[in-house]
C-alpha cells in the first residue's frame, strides 16, 4: 500500500508541474486510485474470510490487519516523499519530514483504512453467500393409520 501511495504522489507530482491548470483533476484521480486500491484489497480478505469462516462470530480480525497496514503505508509513505520530494522530484512538495510523517502518514493511514474495512465488509457478504448451508429437512412425524 505504501509503494501504491508514493507512486501516486510521485506522478501527481509530475502530473502537476508538466500542466498546473489541471491540478484538481491529477489529485482527484490520485485520491480514487489509492482509494480504490485499498478497497479492493479489503475485498479480497473479506471475501477470503467468509468463505473460511461459516460463522461471523469466528472472523479473523482484519480490523487490526488494516490498521496497522495503513499506519505502516503512512510512515514508509511520509519518509519516502520527504526523500524523494526534496531531492530527486519537482513537484511533490518540500515539507519538513515531521509533517510527512505526521500529518501525511494519518492522511494516508485513513485512506487506507476507512475504505480496507468496507471492502471486507462488502466481501465478507460475498464470501458467506457460497457458505450457505442448506437447513435440514426433520422427518415428519408418522401418521397413525387409525386416526
Amino acid at each position: 500500500m505504501s509503494a501504491v501511495h508514493t507512486v501516486a504522489r510521485v506522478l501527481l507530482g509530475m502530473a502537476i508541474v508538466s500542466s498546473p491548470f489541471d491540478s484538481t483533476w491529477w489529485k482527484t484521480l490520485a485520491l480514487i486510485a489509492v482509494i480504490a486500491v485499498a478497497l479492493i484489497g479489503g475485498l479480497i480478505d473479506g471475501v477470503a474470510d467468509g468463505r473460511k469462516h461459516s460463522e461471523p462470530e469466528d472472523y479473523n480480525d482484519l480490523t487490526v490487519r488494516w490498521l496497522s497496514a495503513g499506519l505502516l503505508a503512512g510512515l514508509i509513505t511520509g519518509i519516502a516523499c520527504w526523500i524523494l520530494g526534496n531531492h530527486v522530484v519537482d513537484g511533490m512538495g518540500q515539507n519538513p519530514i515531521y509533517i510527512e510523517v505526521f500529518v501525511g502518514g494519518a492522511f494516508t493511514a485513513l485512506l487506507i483504512f476507512v475504505p480496507a474495512l468496507l471492502g471486507a465488509a462488502v466481501g465478507r457478504r460475498i464470501g458467506q453467500r457460497g457458505n450457505k448451508q442448506p437447513a435440514a429437512v426433520e422427518p415428519a412425524e408418522p401418521q397413525d393409520a387409525l386416526a
